[in-house]
């Protein structure tokens, strides 16, 4: 009887273990320190830096998923999040010159944050991508790839030197671009 209670509590647990998820985890160029997610549902996403000694601070926000890429600065006073799979702006650039450029060249596809939440700073597609070549950036019902070596996109993925910058190819484009602390 005891067996099958304890049986019948491990496995209404499962469900609530199994809805966990972290991305992978990161470490920043000198290995000080390392970032990672951790998403245990809708809406509830901790943000993790973290020493050998555990963990130096956290965020309790979703500011990405398990599948976005984490980069901690070497202080470990900032993250910036590469958003591989883009949700699809819907926001179109003001201006008569951009009328004719989808919504979704208006994506945020990067985000640096600081150890309080804040957002320091934001870069969309275009920052990456020439208008001449959005027509290479593929685009799936409600998200955009646009970075070289993730998701089947053939290329280099996106890496950490060792001066702390973090270096990527964007589709079309065949330059390297740069994102510092």
């Amino acid at each position: 009887m005891l067996r099958s209670v304890v049986i019948g509590m491990v496995l209404l647990a499962l469900p609530g273990l199994a809805a966990e998820r972290s991305s992978r985890a990161r470490v920043s160029a000198k290995g000080t320190y390392s970032v990672r997610m951790v998403v245990r549902g809708p809406e509830q996403c901790t943000l993790e830096v973290s020493k050998e000694s555990g963990i130096e601070w956290k965020l309790e926000r979703c500011v990405g998923g398990v599948d976005d890429l984490y980069f901690v600065s070497d202080d470990g006073a900032k993250v910036w999040i590469l958003y591989p799979l883009a949700p699809k702006g819907t926001q179109k650039l003001p201006g008569k010159r951009n009328k004719k450029l989808p919504a979704w060249a208006n994506t945020v596809v990067a985000a640096e944050y600081d150890r309080n939440g804040a957002r320091v700073e934001e870069r969309r597609l275009l920052d990456f991508v020439s208008r001449q070549a959005l027509p290479e950036v593929r685009q799936m019902s409600q998200h955009i790839k646009w970075l070289e070596g993730l998701l089947g996109v053939p290329g280099k993925g996106p890496r950490l030197t060792d001066a702390g910058r973090i270096d990527f190819e964007t589709v079309g484009g065949g330059k390297t671009h740069q994102l510092t602390f």
